[in-house]
């Protein structure tokens, strides 16, 4: 039994987004939503470790950037009402994957991921490997998204490590809707984001990280950057925002706007 605790998004919000469930390449389904707009531009949001797009810190992020654009959001693989367990990073690109394509079935010219921690890692990856054409995306968002696997160089890090890495901690959290893979990654392991970054230097890529991220320091959005330009990406802006911590809880009104704003330059660009 799956155990619902953060499906706090207000009534108004919930009405106005229409549900659907996708099924990701391997088969699972995938718990998704959709606030219409009408331009052309959609943007995809992959949620942080323990997310949900149900919650009201995914709320939030929904609100500001439907002013300007369509938004798709996800329950990732064994968050929410999602089938399967989270592999925290790994698999988790098929289900970015199967929520551009649906972007793309109602007919949005432009998709562009925006991805929050454990979101921004995935989304990071999905561009360099997606599936097929419908999965193409227009550029990449990624906010307090680690650079690293198995980076336990915070305290709160390691403490994650702890809880995953245990029975008892994978217990507790699927007790909190989160149910984690027990089975570990392949060997050799999934590229990392430093490494999938730098392998489309065409895609306009943004990297968003509050110099006080408690999960994240600063040494993981400028990893993505120099590699991104060293993959020969010309169009790859990092921003470092004072006083923002970490991805959706903490972004701020400000911050949602600006990257929409960047976004829709993009498309600008291309269109031009």
């Amino acid at each position: 039994m799956r155990k619902m605790t953060d499906t706090s998004m207000s009534a108004p919000m919930a009405a106005a987004l229409t549900s659907a469930v996708l099924i990701a390449s391997d088969g699972t389904s995938i718990s998704a939503g959709h606030l219409p707009h009408e331009g052309d531009l959609c943007l995809v949001v992959a949620h942080g470790f323990t997310g949900q797009w149900r919650s009201e810190r995914v709320e939030k992020v929904i609100r500001v950037l439907s002013r300007s654009a369509g938004v798709v959001v996800i329950d990732m693989r064994g968050h929410g009402e999602s089938g399967g367990v989270t592999t925290i990073g790994h698999k988790e690109i098929q289900d970015v994957s199967a929520a551009v394509g649906w972007a793309r079935e109602l007919g949005y010219r432009y998709v562009v991921t925006v991805g929050f921690s454990m979101g921004g890692a995935v989304v990071l990856r999905q561009a360099a490997f997606p599936e097929g054409e419908s999965d193409h995306v227009d550029a990449v968002i990624a906010v307090s998204a680690p650079a690293f696997w198995h980076y336990r160089g915070t305290k709160i890090m390691r403490r994650m490590h702890a809880v995953v890495a245990s029975k008892a901690g994978r217990t507790f959290m699927r007790t909190r809707g989160t149910r984690i893979d027990s089975q570990g990654w392949p060997d050799p392991m999934p590229a990392a984001p430093v490494e999938a970054i730098s392998l489309y230097p065409h895609l306009p890529v943004l990297i968003v990280h509050g110099d006080i991220d408690r999960y994240f320091p600063l040494e993981h959005p400028r990893a993505l950057h120099a590699a991104a330009v060293a993959g020969g990406n010309e169009n790859v802006q990092l921003w470092e925002i004072p006083g923002f911590g970490h991805a959706e809880s903490a972004i701020d009104d400000e911050t949602l706007e600006q990257i929409v704003d960047w976004a829709r330059e993009q498309m600008t660009r291309v269109e031009g």
